[in-house]
């Protein structure tokens, strides 16, 4: 059973159990997504009816942040753990690497997919990397076939949200990948354009601040996450 946070289902799970469960999905047969939902994310869902709709549609739903940790707690229906998505990633990397499965990255700005694929590679001997492409496209046909083509088993889609999750809930089963994971920024991540929060940060539930630091224009999208907890207070009142 999931856990509801202001009308987002989360699946409670430890990252251990998270990426066990992933790499289930990966043996499955059919098109399975996987969303890593944030307050902002939480926000953007309870506004737009389709978005919510593909976040909850997605085989796994993972907490990425201790926003959404607080605030399911604060509602009296702790998750387990915070499960960042670029975390999950990693680790399902490293299961896949040991199998010799592929994979295929979709989003960020043009060569940077490409400076990923790269890095992940060489930290993951063993991983195939399937294809790239950029998320500047406008039609999602070519890059449908294109995954296709390239048999990848997963693919990491960094479009943003909401974009990414819609993708996949219309895109996914076209693609005949059998497990596609929304990552976000991720992909800047792995090709080193972006730094990720020092372990500090993270591990105090800062990483936000950090990176509002590091990139002040994200203030606008920042000011979601007091807004998600205003929301989770006045739900807490309702019951």
């Amino acid at each position: 059973m999931r856990i509801d946070v202001l009308g987002v289902g989360f699946d409670n799970l430890t990252m251990d159990e998270a990426v066990d469960r992933g790499l289930v999905l990966l043996h499955e047969e059919g098109a399975h997504y996987v969303v890593t939902p944030n307050p902002e994310i939480v926000e953007v869902c309870r506004e737009n009816a389709a978005a919510k709709a593909a976040v909850n549609g997605a085989d796994l739903v993972l907490p990425d942040g201790v926003g959404v940790i607080k605030g399911a707690a604060m509602l009296g229906t702790p998750l387990k753990e915070k499960t960042p998505g670029i975390e999950f990633a990693a680790r399902l990397m490293e299961r896949m690497a040991g199998e010799g499965l592929s994979l295929y990255l979709l989003g960020a700005k043009p060569g940077v997919a490409e400076q990923a694929a790269e890095k992940l590679a060489a930290q993951h001997p063993g991983l195939v990397i399937a294809g790239t492409h950029d998320g500047y496209f406008k039609e999602d046909g070519p890059v449908v076939e294109a995954i296709r083509q390239s048999g990848a088993d997963a693919v990491f889609v960094c479009l943003g949200a909401p974009k990414q999750e819609l993708w996949m809930a219309k895109n996914g089963p076209a693609t005949g990948a059998r497990l596609l994971c929304g990552l976000g920024g991720s992909l800047d991540v792995f090709a080193g354009v972006v730094e990720r929060a020092p372990k500090f940060w993270s591990d105090h539930g800062l990483e936000w601040f950090y990176r509002l630091c590091k990139e002040p224009r994200r203030i606008g999208r920042m000011m979601k996450l007091p807004l998600f907890l205003v929301h989770v207070k006045q739900e807490k009142r309702k019951k």
